[in-house]
C-alpha cells in the first residue's frame, strides 16, 4: 500500500474518529496527522492501522484505539513545560505523538520486545526516553512529572505512581468500573489526588495492574 493511501487513511481517522467524538486540541489532532501510526503496527496489520479497534503488535499487546487515544492527549492538555511519564510505551506510537505536544517523554514498557521495538522507532527523537521496566513501578527516577498518561485500560492506579506526580499534576487514563471503561483525569493537590470520569470509552487492556495497591477512580 503507497504513502498517499497510509495519508489518506491518517485524514480519515481525523474526521470520523477524532474530530466527531470531542477531540477538540487543535495540537493533538495535528500530532496525530503528523505521526504514521503504520510505522508502528507489524507489516501484515499495515492496512488497519488507523481503524477504531485495537492493532495486535505482538507479545501479546495491542496498540490502544486512536480514539481512546485522542481523548485522553485531549484531556491532558500538555505543552511545551510538560515533562510526561507514558505507561504502556508499545511499540512507541503513542510517545511519537506526545513528544509533538510536550517538554519531554519518559515511556516505560514491561514487555521486553516491544521495549526494543519503541526504543528503535523513537531513536529519531531526542525528547523521548524509553525505560523497561513494570507499568505499575513507572520510573521514579526522573519524578516528579506534571502529567502522568496511562495508555491502556487498568484495574487500579497503584499509589507508587501518584507519588512520581508533581504537585498540582495531571493523571489521565482508563480504568475498568462495573465492568466499563472509563476515561479520567485526577489532579493532584497536596499529596492527595482526586478523579472526574469524562467518558466511556473502549481500549485495550494494559497488564501489570491487576495485583497493584491502589487509589481507586
Amino acid at each position: 500500500m503507497g504513502h498517499e493511501n497510509f495519508t489518506e487513511m491518517r485524514k480519515a481517522m481525523v474526521v470520523s474518529q477524532l474530530r466527531t467524538t470531542d477531540v477538540s486540541d487543535p495540537r493533538v489532532i495535528a500530532a496525530m496527522s503528523h505521526v504514521a501510526r503504520e510505522n508502528f503496527v507489524p507489516a501484515a496489520s499495515r492496512n488497519v492501522a488507523y481503524s477504531d479497534r485495537g492493532v495486535q503488535i505482538g507479545d501479546g499487546r495491542a496498540l490502544n484505539a486512536p480514539l481512546a487515544t485522542g481523548r485522553l492527549l485531549n484531556s491532558a492538555e500538555l505543552t511545551k513545560d510538560d515533562k510526561v511519564l507514558l505507561i504502556g510505551a508499545a511499540t512507541g506510537y503513542t510517545a511519537a505523538v506526545v513528544a509533538q505536544l510536550a517538554g519531554s517523554v519518559v515511556a516505560v514498557e514491561q514487555s521486553s520486545k516491544l521495549a526494543t521495538k519503541a526504543k528503535a522507532n523513537l531513536n529519531d527523537l531526542d525528547n523521548v526516553q524509553v525505560e523497561k521496566t513494570d507499568h505499575a513501578d513507572g520510573f521514579a527516577d526522573q519524578s516528579p512529572y506534571s502529567v502522568i498518561i496511562i495508555d491502556g485500560v487498568v484495574d487500579t492506579i497503584p499509589a507508587n505512581l501518584v507519588k512520581q506526580l508533581a504537585p498540582e499534576g495531571r493523571l489521565v487514563g482508563a480504568i475498568m468500573d462495573d465492568g466499563v471503561a472509563r476515561l479520567a483525569i485526577g489532579h493532584k493537590v497536596g499529596d492527595t489526588i482526586g478523579y472526574q470520569y469524562f467518558a466511556d470509552c473502549g481500549g485495550v487492556t494494559l497488564p501489570g495492574f491487576e495485583q497493584a495497591k491502589s487509589f481507586n477512580f
